[in-house]
């Protein structure tokens, strides 16, 4: 159950009851563990009653103490059930909870660029981690308690009936007591619940942020400063913290208060019935043993409250996050992308983020034939990039369309398109593993000997044979252990490998030195002929050979034409290029 729809046309609860179902048979076995542990705690009480006042007296030892054997192994039994309920029954739990993370990682994987520019990566990391670490208990614990807790009580007050109404009627009293505190503090320790778990994501986020940027931190010598943002967020979570125990210490205290009073009132009440012979003593000393009974289910019930709060402050959050719609969605008749001849046309589009109300594209047409080669050039920020991301659609253009072999990317599978798109992109992204699993990233099926022949071409297969494990040299955390040279390389390297009819290279040479830099660009060179390119540079030497040059200046396309052309315009191109020579001299 991953769909979107299905999270916002049911309740929580339904939602939460609907992951039982794959794992019917384990919660099945788990309940009638539990019922047969309610009947032992049950039975116990009865028959040491029923020996004490019929056995004992009439002098059939041997029935007594086959009587005792009997309960005895009972309990063995009731050891066994324990240990199926603990073990298999945290192990439904772990399921569900693995069950939950995956629909949580899928839906995460559907939501566009928008939804990641918006939200912080370590708070991200809470959803799928810590807020789920309670679900595991509640989804084992919860339906069992609550089982036990309900057959006890009421099997419990059945018993007590039988031998004295009058005392089972004061002992039942306790109840509505019970249920009116509970849900007068039910609400508080939700609310509390929920606030300690945003205030642990911020944490979270805090500590992705401050990790992900330590080096910073000390090259500017502003560890104080980072110190003093987690201290903040640690401060927030303990406000948290204290509010939420306030409410339970609250919550618990009074339970306490109402279990012991209920054992006082029973051996008052007794001792006045008794006093009326209307009891005796071993009915008494029965009705001490299944208050005992009686109060274990309710503190069950009480560790329950507090255990569903805690659950459910999560799993509202996870049901929250389930329900935000993907800003980019596969149109219900959506076609599979095939037999890519690299056509792109750019219809008009005009494009602006959520976040800012000025547009970073306006008006822009461009067509790119197939096999044609075209440079993006123009001033940071003026939207080279942007035009790049609306090609794969990773974002959706706000006005026009763009089309590709003639057909609306808003009409294509989003999965069909980006398979036939190779894009190398500034910020080269390394996943922590080997250098062989991040170049075989760009096809997963393909063979040692693709995978030497890709890094070959993209001039990183000498570098990796001079490291100490070759292709299986780890890369550390987002390439860390590796220049941004080597990172760029191997990123081009999974290119090479994925082979594409369409490539996009956002800056894709900008950390390589000038000799490697132009082994690449002839390798690129060859990549691309009969392939659709599309290069967005910085250096504008690396370029000339394109058969056409864009111009974008922070609108839309300022000035179009091959190199020759453009610097005998004398234009926006001449300017950018005679600066940049001018600079390199």
């Amino acid at each position: 159950m991953t769909h979107t729809k299905d999270f916002k046309s049911r309740g929580y609860l339904r939602i939460f009851a609907s992951y039982y179902k794959p794992h019917w048979k384990l919660f099945l076995l788990d309940m009638v563990c539990a019922l047969c542990i309610c009947l032992v705690d049950l039975l116990f009480p009865m028959v040491s009653r029923a020996a004490m006042q019929d056995l004992l007296p009439n002098k059939l030892y041997t029935a007594f103490f086959a009587v005792m054997a009997a309960l005895a192994l009972a309990y063995v039994l009731k050891g066994v059930f324990y240990f199926i309920v603990t073990y298999w029954g945290h192990l439904l739990g772990v399921r569900m909870e693995a069950d939950i993370r995956r629909d949580l990682f899928t839906h995460m994987q559907d939501l566009s660029f928008a939804f990641y520019d918006k939200n912080r990566t370590g708070q991200l990391m809470s959803r799928v981690t810590g807020d789920l670490f309670e679900i595991t208990e509640l989804a084992h614990h919860g339906p069992e308690d609550l089982f036990i807790s309900s057959v006890t009580i009421l099997g419990a007050f059945g018993i007590m009936l039988t031998i004295r109404w009058q005392l089972a009627l004061v002992v039942f009293a306790v109840i509505p007591i019970f249920i009116l505190f509970t849900s007068l503090t039910r609400k508080k320790m939700m609310k509390a619940s929920i606030e300690v778990k945003a205030k642990l994501a911020g944490i979270n986020g805090e500590v992705e942020s401050s990790i992900s940027g330590m080096r910073t931190a000390k090259a500017f010598a502003n560890e104080d400063a980072e110190s003093a943002k987690f201290n903040a967020a640690n401060d927030q979570f303990r406000g948290a913290k204290r509010g939420y125990y306030r409410v339970m210490a609250f919550y618990q205290s009074g339970m306490e208060f109402f279990m012991g009073i209920l054992s006082v009132v029973v051996i008052a009440f007794g001792g006045f019935l008794i006093m009326k012979e209307q009891m005796d003593f071993i009915d008494l000393t029965t009705f001490a043993l299944y208050v005992t009974t009686f109060i274990t289910p309710i503190r069950k019930l009480s560790a329950f409250v507090e255990q569903f709060m805690q659950g459910m402050a999560g799993f509202k959050r996870f049901v929250e996050l389930m329900r935000v719609e993907p800003d980019i969605q596969d149109a219900p008749d959506a076609r599979e992308l095939t037999g890519v001849k690299g056509d792109i046309l750019v219809d008009d589009v005009t494009f602006r983020y959520e976040s800012s109300p000025e547009p970073v594209l306006e008006h822009v047409t461009l067509h790119v034939s197939p096999g044609e080669t075209v440079a993006v050039v123009g001033p940071s920020g003026g939207g080279k990039s942007t035009l790049c991301q609306l090609i794969p659609r990773f974002y959706d253009a706000t006005q026009g369309r763009i089309l590709v072999d003639g057909q609306d990317v808003r009409e294509l599978k989003q999965h069909s398109l980006r398979a036939q798109i190779g894009i190398v992109q500034q910020d080269v992204f390394l996943f922590a593993g080997t250098i062989y699993d991040n170049i075989r990233y760009g096809r997963p099926d393909a063979t040692e000997a693709e995978i030497v022949e890709a890094a070959k071409r993209a001039e990183i297969y000498d570098d990796i044979m001079e490291m100490p494990n070759g292709f299986q040299t780890q890369v550390g955390e987002r390439g860390v252990m590796l220049s941004g040279g080597q990172k760029q390389r191997v990123s081009i390297a999974r290119i090479f490998l994925k082979n594409p009819p369409i490539l996009i290279l956002d800056e894709a040479t900008s950390a390589l030195d000038s000799v490697t830099e132009a082994r690449i660009q002839s390798a690129f060179d060859a990549l691309a002929v009969g392939r659709t390119t599309l290069i967005i540079a910085h250096r504008l030497s690396t370029i000339r050979s394109a058969h056409r040059i864009i111009v974008i200046d922070g609108c839309g396309i300022a000035e179009e034409g091959t190199h020759q052309q453009l610097m005998e315009r004398n234009g926006e191109y001449a300017k950018l290029y005679q600066a940049q020579k001018s600079v390199s001299v």
